[in-house]
């Protein structure tokens, strides 16, 4: 390996039949290669105890063995704090990651010149078999939120992952704060790269022990999201677009009202009303949610007004096209409607932000690479 030494971080936690069997697997995999595998261990079963003794044989296991504590994220934040290599790899004790794929993951390091490698269950080649139906329905809803409101979590086909390496200088002089169990999202969200290579990888069925998901994890990636936002400016921009869009619905229905009184027919004034709300949004939007860029030439702002008119029409037809089918498919129409509304903001955000107001920012280059 060109990089130096490199530093395999487990996250553990009552993982006891599964460590040998890692351990072994970590060993063959990655041959003469110079590393050092250290486990982040919150276990109450005796884990620990298994990792003491592996360590006593190999002097290049390192356990930390935490009380008091608990959390994958924050484990594998203080694993990275007493990591000394200059590349740190992340991967679950269960095996569900194969460590196999550990020396493709450095390879794509060395070869493409990224500071970040992420293993995709996502991409051609890859595959989330062992997933349970549910956990892959919410694994991809998951997946879609990171995207929709993490601006640097979008190039990155899976940011949920946990399997992944990096280079230190990734995690330098940055505060890692993470909430539950997604320390990707952490690192993608505060730290300083910007190239990004992904490569495929089969995400096996658990071999020992028992999957820790709980409903309080999922509760706490959402607030693991909501903390991230403000690590970066760009992802305020969802905050400030779903606040001008719920004005919108005040104006709408103000003008609507207002118009209906003055003696206008329902019909024409819907239509006035939703033109009112349209252009009321698309000028709060231009002066606060991209207001970094507005442009005051007249010409761009009539352009972008136009497109603004564009992207709404067919958020408002892709809407209306899921309220159809998920009714006719049996959902209540309240729900239905629901699902629409929000596919819709999504669709909305994301094309005016890469569209109508088009980013100047450096943006983060990904590479898919496929070992041969």
């Amino acid at each position: 390996m060109k990089e130096g030494l490199l530093s395999v971080i487990v996250p553990t936690y009552n993982e006891r039949e599964a460590v040998p069997a890692l351990v072994d697997r970590v060993r063959r995999a990655l041959g003469g290669l110079p590393y050092e595998l250290v486990f982040a261990d919150d276990s109450t079963d005796g884990t620990d105890a298994v990792i003491a003794a592996l360590a006593r044989e190999d002097p290049r296991i390192r356990l930390l063995h935490r009380t008091g504590r608990r959390g994958l994220a924050t484990a594998v934040v203080e694993g990275i704090g007493a990591a000394r290599g200059e590349v740190v790899c992340v991967l679950d004790a269960d095996l569900q990651h194969p460590p196999e794929r550990i020396p493709d993951l450095i390879k794509a390091l060395e070869e493409t010149g990224a500071e970040v490698v992420v293993a995709s269950r996502y991409l051609p080649g890859g595959s989330y078999r062992g997933l349970s139906g549910l956990r892959r329905l919410a694994s991809r809803v998951a997946t879609w939120l990171a995207k929709l409101l993490l601006r640097r979590a979008r190039p990155v086909s899976d940011p949920m992952s946990g399997f992944f390496a990096f280079r230190r200088s990734v995690v330098e002089g940055v505060h890692l704060a993470p909430v539950g169990y997604k320390i990707l999202l952490e690192i993608l969200a505060r730290g300083n790269f910007r190239k990004v290579v992904e490569v495929p990888y089969v995400f096996e069925a658990r071999v020992a022990g028992q999957s820790k998901l709980t409903l309080r994890q999922n509760l706490d990636y959402l607030r693991h999201l909501l903390r991230l936002l403000p690590a970066n400016p760009e992802d305020l921009r969802f905050v400030r677009f779903v606040l001008v869009g719920a004005s919108g619905i005040g104006v709408n229905t103000a003008a609507l009202w207002g118009l209906v009184r003055l003696g206008m027919h329902y019909r024409p004034a819907g239509v006035l009303a939703i033109a009112t709300a349209i252009t009321w949004n698309f000028l709060w939007n231009d002066a606060f949610t991209w207001r970094d860029r507005r442009s005051r030439n007249l010409g761009t702002k009539l352009r972008r007004y136009l497109q603004y008119w564009a992207v709404t029409g067919l958020g408002s037809a892709i809407q209306y096209a899921l309220y159809l089918l998920l009714t006719g498919a049996g959902l209540p129409y309240l729900l239905s409607n629901l699902v629409g509304i929000g596919v819709a903001v999504g669709w909305n955000y994301r094309m005016h932000g890469s569209w109508t107001w088009r980013p100047t920012e450096p943006t983060i280059t990904r590479v898919v690479y496929r070992p041969t």
